[in-house]
């Protein structure tokens, strides 16, 4: 094995392993560019546990007695960093657009598929909170368990608030004081209306509950084509027809076979006749 003259750094093999891992796992593609980026997150679990190198580490987390450290080093390579009322067109559409139609006869259920630290949901059960008129259910949910916790709590550094409307932050949000100054808290009547869930993409989606809407957003990039056809098909399978799919500009369904109709950029409805 090649010896990386940096400690904090992957060799190109070791980076290969973990590669193959993510891939395996979680169906995620990790492009070479994010080596560093791997290095730096794994390092300190590497030096926790007196490892010499990362192909140690890596031979470590596959022992079946330490799947909890697989878990761990999962968590570290695949967190994104997020924010309330990212996107904030797609929240737009929502409440101008989606909303104004719905029936106030139905409940209207929303699915937030990679949900992360819980920044989108939330911001999401702000628009239901103050403009649907019909009864509404929120699901969230991530394959990392560390944010989900994170998520429950509600607790923001003021930073990830910056783009939240102050309606909305005065409506649902709490200000911290003492040693949480310059953080904020969603206020418990909204957090207890998101429902949070581990859930792994790859996974089959037979027993979800069929849904209006979902954002699945800022993760297709990170699959190759084989997986996120796949997904688009058990997507296509949770929505209700007429339903809608919310991805990110920086994403596309372009090249896929699917059942949807380009309404807006990042933004689909699924043909009526789907089944």
């Amino acid at each position: 094995m090649t010896i990386c003259t940096n400690e904090n750094v992957p060799s190109e093999q070791e980076f290969l392993l973990f590669q193959s891992l993510v891939h395996s796992r979680l169906g995620i593609s990790l492009p070479k560019h994010k080596r560093v980026m791997l290095g730096h997150r794994l390092f300190k679990r590497v030096k926790a546990l007196n490892l010499s190198s990362f192909g140690e580490y890596y031979r470590h987390i596959n022992l079946l007695e330490n799947g909890q450290e697989m878990e761990r080093a999962l968590e570290l390579i695949t967190t994104n960093e997020t924010f309330f009322f990212r996107e904030d067109k797609h929240f737009d559409f929502l409440k101008d657009e989606i909303l104004s139609q719905v029936s106030p006869n139905k409940v209207f259920k929303v699915w937030s598929a990679a949900a992360s630290s819980g920044e989108e949901p939330y911001s999401i059960a702000m628009i239901l909170q103050k403009h649907c008129i019909a009864p509404w259910q929120l699901k969230a949910s991530d394959v990392n368990n560390s944010v989900l916790e994170h998520a429950r709590k509600g607790i923001y550094i003021d930073d990830r608030a910056k783009f939240l409307p102050a309606e909305y932050r005065t409506a649902y949000c709490m200000k911290g004081t003492d040693e949480y100054e310059g953080y904020l808290r969603v206020k418990p009547e909204l957090r207890k209306k998101v429902v949070f869930f581990n859930f792994n993409l790859l996974d089959s989606m037979a027993d979800m509950e069929h849904v209006d809407l979902i954002f699945l957003r800022n993760v297709m990039i990170y699959f190759d084509d084989d997986t996120r056809q796949k997904i688009v098909n058990n997507l296509q399978k949770t929505l209700k027809p007429g339903g809608w799919l919310f991805i990110s500009h920086s994403e596309t369904l372009h090249g896929l076979s699917h059942n949807f109709e380009l309404i807006k950029p990042a933004i689909y409805k699924l043909n009526s006749k789907s089944e």
